[in-house]
Formats: C-alpha cells, sequence, structure tokens
C-alpha cells in the first residue's frame, strides 16, 4: 500500500494510527486507498481502543442537551466507559480538528448530536475503526449512516389536532431552522392536521425560529400582533413555548383564556410553568440510550437489527391548553 500511495511505511501506519502529523493531502491520498482497496485493521489494533465514547453537540446551550447527556451517561457508565463532551461552535459539522482529536484518543466510538460529518470525515473514522451513530440528524443521513430520531411529523400533527379539538381555527406555528429535518417534519405535521380538518394553510401563520426562548418571543410577538392573531400557537420545541409566554404577558394576553399554547420536548422544566405547559414528549433519554447502545455495539464489530430508528413521541397534556373563547 505504501508503495501505491507513493509514501513511506511509518506515514501510512501514522494515518491508521490516527495519527495529526501528516499533511492532508497525504492523508487523504492514503485513505483514499484504504477505502478503496477495503483494507482492515489487524485485531490487536482493535482491542487496544480506549474505553471512551465521545459525544459531540452543535451547541450545549438548553436543557435539552442535558437530557441527551444524561442518557448516554446512563449507558456509557453501565457498560465501562466514559464519555468526553464536545461542541462545535454552532456548526452543523464538526471540525476536522474534533476528527483529529477523536482518532488520537482512540475513542470506541462517537456520538452526534443535530450534526453530521463530510464525506472526508466520514472516510476517516471508518479508516480507523470508529463507529459513529447521529441522534435527531439535521438533514436526511446518508445511506447507512446510524441514527436515532424521534417521529417529528406525527407529534405536530398530534399537537395541532389538539388545539383543533380544543375549538381553535386560528392555530400559528413556530418551527425551529428551515434546514433542520426534525423542524420541517413538525411544521409538516401541522399542515396535514389543518388539512385534515379541512381548513386552509394559512403562510401569514407560519414562523420559523431557532428552537430558544428568545426567538420563540419574537416570532410569537409578530404572530400576535397580526391583525387577526392566531387563538393558539404550536411551538417547535419548549424553549420556544416559553418565549411565547413572555411574549403573552407582554402583551397583557392570558394562558389559556385568551391564547392556548403547545411546546414539544417535554424537558423537566414544562411542567413547572405557569400553567404548567400541554407538550408533545420527545423520549430524549431513551434517543440518547439507542444511540449508545448502537454505537457500542457497531464498536464491538456486531451487526445491530437497525441502523435506523425513530422513537415514538406522545402528546402530554396540562393547563396551557383550553377551548376557544368566543367573546
Amino acid at each position: 500500500m505504501s508503495e501505491a500511495a507513493g509514501v513511506s511505511v511509518a506515514t501510512v501506519s501514522k494515518v491508521l494510527n490516527g495519527r495529526a502529523d501528516v499533511a492532508p493531502a497525504t492523508r487523504s491520498r492514503v485513505e483514499d486507498l484504504i477505502a478503496r482497496y477495503g483494507y482492515q485493521r489487524r485485531r490487536a489494533a482493535t482491542t487496544s481502543r480506549s474505553a471512551r465514547v465521545d459525544l459531540v453537540f452543535h451547541e450545549l446551550e438548553s436543557a435539552w442537551a442535558l437530557e441527551v447527556i444524561r442518557g448516554v451517561q446512563r449507558v456509557a457508565r453501565d457498560e465501562g466507559f466514559d464519555v468526553v463532551l464536545s461542541e462545535s461552535d454552532g456548526h452543523q459539522t464538526p471540525r476536522d480538528a474534533w476528527v483529529d482529536t477523536v482518532l488520537d484518543r482512540r475513542s470506541a466510538a462517537a456520538i452526534l448530536v443535530l450534526s453530521g460529518l463530510t464525506d472526508e470525515q466520514h472516510t476517516r473514522l471508518a479508516t480507523h475503526g470508529v463507529p459513529f451513530v447521529v441522534v435527531d440528524p439535521a438533514g436526511e443521513p446518508a445511506g447507512g449512516v446510524p441514527s436515532i430520531g424521534a417521529t417529528n411529523w406525527s407529534g405536530g400533527l398530534t399537537a395541532t389536532r389538539h388545539l383543533l379539538d380544543q375549538g381553535h381555527r386560528r392555530v400559528g406555528v413556530i418551527g425551529g431552522p428551515g434546514h433542520m429535518l426534525c423542524s420541517r417534519a413538525r411544521v409538516d405535521g401541522y399542515r396535514s392536521a389543518l388539512e385534515a380538518a379541512g381548513l386552509q394553510w394559512d403562510p401569514t401563520l407560519v414562523r420559523s425560529g431557532d428552537f430558544h426562548v428568545d426567538g420563540g418571543r419574537q416570532q410569537a410577538r409578530e404572530l400576535l400582533t397580526l391583525d387577526d392573531p392566531p387563538t393558539a400557537i404550536f411551538a417547535g420545541s419548549d424553549l420556544q413555548a416559553m418565549g411565547v409566554y413572555v411574549a403573552a404577558r407582554e402583551l397583557g394576553l392570558r394562558i389559556p383564556e385568551d391564547l392556548s399554547v403547545v411546546g414539544f420536548d417535554d424537558l423537566p422544566v414544562a411542567g413547572w410553568l405557569g400553567p404548567p405547559l400541554t407538550t408533545v414528549r420527545q423520549p430524549l433519554v431513551e434517543m440518547a440510550e439507542e444511540a449508545t447502545y448502537l454505537a457500542l455495539t457497531l464498536s464491538r464489530g456486531e451487526k445491530p437489527a437497525n441502523l435506523r430508528l425513530d422513537l415514538a413521541t406522545d402528546l402530554v397534556v396540562r393547563e396551557s391548553t383550553a377551548p376557544r373563547s368566543h367573546r
């Protein structure tokens, strides 16, 4: 292989062992050959993996992330693994330096949350026998990429149906970033519920946010100051729903008397809001647990039953929704 790549045996060894002191062009040439010829590392090399799992988020700014960390940590601890936590500074794709670090510390597996890998990063991890799993992928995962998600479309449908069943006909929605698969699926579920009820979809009632409180507040104010405002809002995350609470209070609206609100996630704080938030439960801890089991299964060279799994969502009805007032 060293002759075909035009490099020394020592350089090939460095690439195989994840060393960072190799020129990018040389590393790419060697890894392309490894991928092309299906080279497999010796069993002795694979058994020298450290008992670590890398967990990387695109951002660490909310209780949402804490729920995922809990799930990963619970399984990793039971299996005798440590968890190394990283953040990619808001980028949907980790930096190449993160891949270098994972290979340097010889991690057994990696879990990416709301993120993905470039083709080159994918090849590098695969070449060195480091499997990875994506939790709640931002986009449609490439073929063969293991991923764990939730039934986001069904959740959006259920949330909107609940509001329609309460008599609301002007229902607003605040989705997350438009490029995120989970956000688009929740809004699609909202639209499907309206269409099934024989209601025309009104684009003026649709907003895209960022899944955070401030964004929810801003988008809710826009909706609630329309000439014909909604009497109910489905927020694509509990944090956005909290922003809706803030906007309603600022505008002198009462929840649920004047405005019904449904969130998405069922974070622990949802039950402590005033009033407690009706929301779609996304099983974040369970999703993280399944991702960790899958990653460790792959790290042992075993073949799992499924590489893609979507866990069910459920509506949790609390006190933030009520029949529409006809005053």
